[in-house]
């Protein structure tokens, strides 16, 4: 594509809320582009949990989070948003009616309006202070997040961590993994307790091994191949498991990147936004999603989802300052056809 382009809102975050926000400007007659410093549209949805299922998003008892990311594409086909993917927003300038971003790619785009719906920022895992493992990292020994179950069909996994992503593996690779060592430093996990309450139960039955408490200490392999992961206690003694893969959960790390730049006022490392129009400080630039907070705040999707609707209303007036916006059901207007 050129290496400019024109439209009325600017969304930087194409996760499911920056997605939802592209149908709901769309709704209101406003066009979008679209960009992401991930390859792919789905933000974490993708990243981190494709084959997870959410339990909250209303009408769908379960669905995964690539079902999720693929039915709001086909949501936002009709509207045809630019996506800009694979690049990072590095300068914003301007103003209300008239912004100026600039990506990592060179490319221009001139805004009347930004929408930030870059979850908490760019993120990456907390690694583990490990000898070596950098090498481990690029055979896939070491790995932070499991886009398909089947990759460690047969494998011996071993899992570092106490919060929900390490139970909720451990319990998603029962069955495949032909063996599951889960290592924590303490035995209360930090997890939903349904979910550790069947992690324990698994435990019981011998389906996965408990190793508590203990922490991680080494690697052992050849040529970026895993044989054993190396654990101590808390009074220094060690021992070795065998293993073909580490899932090291230790939560990821968040930065805001540029966006911590732009003069938007922050309350730790969010971006503080008016409830009712989800604005930031500064007129015309606003926050929906995990990176805005306000009293009440809830970092569900759902909510994520709702923000983006308000967001694109109280834009319009920006877009079409001349034009008066009669709220209309999509039940009465319906959805542009291709």
């Amino acid at each position: 594509m050129d290496n400019f382009c024109t439209t009325d809102v600017a969304i930087i975050g194409a996760g499911p809320t920056g997605m939802f926000a592209v149908f709901e400007c769309g709704m209101l007659k406003m066009s979008c582009v679209l960009i992401d410093a991930l390859g792919e549209l789905g933000g974490q949805c993708v990243a981190l949990y494709p084959e997870k299922p959410i339990y909250d998003i209303p009408a769908h008892p379960a669905i995964e989070g690539a079902a999720l990311i693929a039915r709001l594409e086909q949501q936002i086909a009709p509207f045809h948003p630019v996506q800009l993917l694979g690049q990072q927003v590095t300068a914003l300038s301007g103003e209300a009616g008239d912004f100026l971003l600039t990506t990592s790619a060179g490319v221009k785009i001139r805004a009347k309006a930004v929408i930030l719906a870059a979850g908490a920022g760019a993120f990456g895992p907390n690694r583990p202070p490990l000898d070596g493992l950098a090498a481990y990292e690029a055979t896939g020994a070491v790995r932070y997040y499991v886009k398909r179950r089947e990759d460690l069909r047969g494998k011996r996994v071993v899992i570092a961590g106490g919060g929900d992503s390490a139970v909720d593996w451990a319990l998603a690779l029962h069955g495949i993994a032909a063996h599951i060592a889960v290592i924590h430093r303490r035995p209360k996990f930090r997890a939903a307790p349904e979910s550790a309450a069947q992690l324990d139960a698994l435990a019981a039955a011998g389906a996965v091994e408990m190793i508590i408490p203990y922490q991680l200490h080494a690697l052992y392999g050849a040529g970026g191949a895993l044989h054993e992961v190396e654990v101590a206690d808390l009074d220094g003694n060690t021992r070795r498991l065998a293993a073909d893969v580490l899932l090291p959960f230790f939560g990821l790390a968040m930065e805001l990147g540029p966006i911590a730049e732009w003069g938007l006022e922050l309350a730790q490392h969010h971006l503080r936004v008016t409830p009712a129009t989800l604005e930031t400080s500064t007129p015309g630039i606003f926050a929906i999603g995990d990176i805005a907070t306000y009293p009440g705040k809830l970092k569900l999707i759902l909510q994520g989802f709702a923000e983006g609707a308000m967001a694109a209303h109280a834009i319009h007036p920006i877009v079409y300052p001349d034009k008066a916006l009669h709220f209309e059901y999509s039940t009465s207007k319906g959805v542009p056809v291709e």
